[in-house]
């Protein structure tokens, strides 16, 4: 069974960020990208599926400019087959973005399209969904794990007190969690190879962002601590304080 992953590069989570002098976007100077964390656990997935079925291929899809290459790169070298990056500017509107993805998807061969359920930088949680929407199919968020079988997802979702199950008919969407894919490292082989792998680019259609950003700062500095006293005789001044300042007790 043919799988499409779609994976978005995104900072490494710890990096440190810093505002460009446009006021909108990122300073990249010094900021390492990553796949986004999310999408690793969809990346594992597929591959757990496809070598489970012993057919088909895995194969990843991105939307960006192209040092996205280099994210691509990094999921072939975990063991995915292929790759294809449509060339494009990268958007905050998820809806363009879903548009992008779907247009490539919509003849695509893969009964089974992955996403992860959010991505790490701008943490919407929309594309998948509505990648399902645009192209007419069943979607499940937050899997954490899923097997197919019978032309049929059995998807396992973390509830509450519990797990449900949604079983979902073949073609379908899923957008996948932290579960039982834990993403595995790639080898020195895997990252040789991943060299070799075929790696397609395309202009990605056109597509209108409808939302753009304003504005970018940093969050307020945290005020810097108080000393209140030593030992015991300290607790009832912070008590006090704990519930008349700060408002948490």
């Amino acid at each position: 069974m043919n799988i499409i992953v779609c994976v978005k590069r995104v900072p490494d989570t710890e990096t440190r960020i810093r505002i460009a002098e446009d006021g909108v976007s990122i300073d990249p100077a010094g900021v390492k990208y990553i796949v986004s964390p999310y999408d690793e656990y969809a990346v594992e997935a597929a591959l757990r599926t496809r070598d489970a079925t012993e057919e088909g291929a895995a194969t990843l899809l991105t939307l960006g400019d192209d040092a996205a290459q280099e994210t691509l790169r990094a999921g072939l070298a975990m063991g995915a087959d292929a790759a294809v990056l449509l060339r494009g500017e990268g958007s905050p509107d998820g809806l363009a973005t879903a548009k992008g993805l779907a247009a490539e998807l919509e003849d695509a061969d893969a009964p089974l399209v992955l996403f992860g359920i959010k991505a790490a930088d701008d943490d919407q949680q929309q594309v998948g969904p509505m990648v399902a929407t645009l192209l007419g199919r069943p979607c499940v968020t937050g899997v954490a794990d899923f097997d197919v079988r019978d032309g049929k997802a059995v998807c396992h979702r973390e509830v509450e007190g519990g797990v449900e199950v949604v079983e979902v008919e073949l073609p379908a969407v899923l957008t996948i969690t932290k579960g039982a894919f834990e993403p595995r490292y790639a080898s020195l082989k895997g990252i040789m190879a991943a060299k070799r792998k075929p790696l397609e680019q395309k202009d990605a259609p056109p597509a209108e962002a409808r939302l753009r950003v304003l504005e970018l700062e940093y969050p307020p500095e945290r005020p810097a601590g108080r000393i209140v006293g030593e030992g015991p005789d300290a607790v009832p001044e912070l008590v006090r304080l704990l519930h008349e300042e700060a408002n948490v007790i």
